[in-house]
């Protein structure tokens, strides 16, 4: 079985709660799936969850290169200059990313954010859609901040064919 879901903010990855923060367990009531990879506390969209031990492997290995699409609300503009960095790779504190696909977009139609985005009128935002094959703690956010636009908001679009397409927040489907 594999299942998508439409991971809010502010929920963790995982079946127990922490730290105040809830887990899985309050959407997802089916026994013996886990997560395939994770998705941070305060990053929100698609989270795929299987009982299929080498199905898991499959999709959360950074071996398999499974392109992961973000929808990344950062603040700033970024330019071409910036966007051709990411489309090369960054230099992180823990090394080099794989290159990546990165564009900007024009805002996503997505669910308003609990809490809301923080809006500054002296500096704008802009959303870019950033597509990796790898799955570096925090890599989104930690990229778009070595190019000089850090992510306001981070939304998982897709993992390889699978989508959030039709799924609201704290809402699950078989795919």
């Amino acid at each position: 079985m594999l299942i998508a879901f439409n991971k809010p903010m502010n929920v963790l990855s995982q079946f127990t709660s922490e730290g105040g923060w809830p887990g899985l367990k309050g959407y997802i009531d089916l026994p013996g799936v886990y997560a395939a990879g994770r998705l941070d506390r305060d990053s929100e969209g698609l989270l795929l969850l299987t009982d299929n031990g080498k199905e898991q492997a499959r999709i959360a290995s950074p071996k398999a290169k499974m392109p992961k699409v973000y929808w990344a609300q950062v603040e700033g503009e970024p330019d071409i200059a910036a966007l051709q960095k990411l489309r090369r790779g960054v230099q992180l504190k823990d090394g080099m990313t794989r290159p990546a696909k990165a564009d900007l977009i024009a805002p996503p139609e997505v669910w308003p954010r609990n809490p809301p985005v923080r809006v500054r009128k002296t500096v704008l935002d802009s959303w870019i859609s950033l597509t990796i094959t790898e799955g570096k703690n925090r890599q989104v956010r930690r990229m778009t901040a070595a190019v000089g636009f850090p992510t306001l908001r981070l939304i998982r679009a897709s993992i390889g064919p699978y989508s959030l397409e039709g799924l609201e927040p704290g809402v699950w489907r078989e795919v």
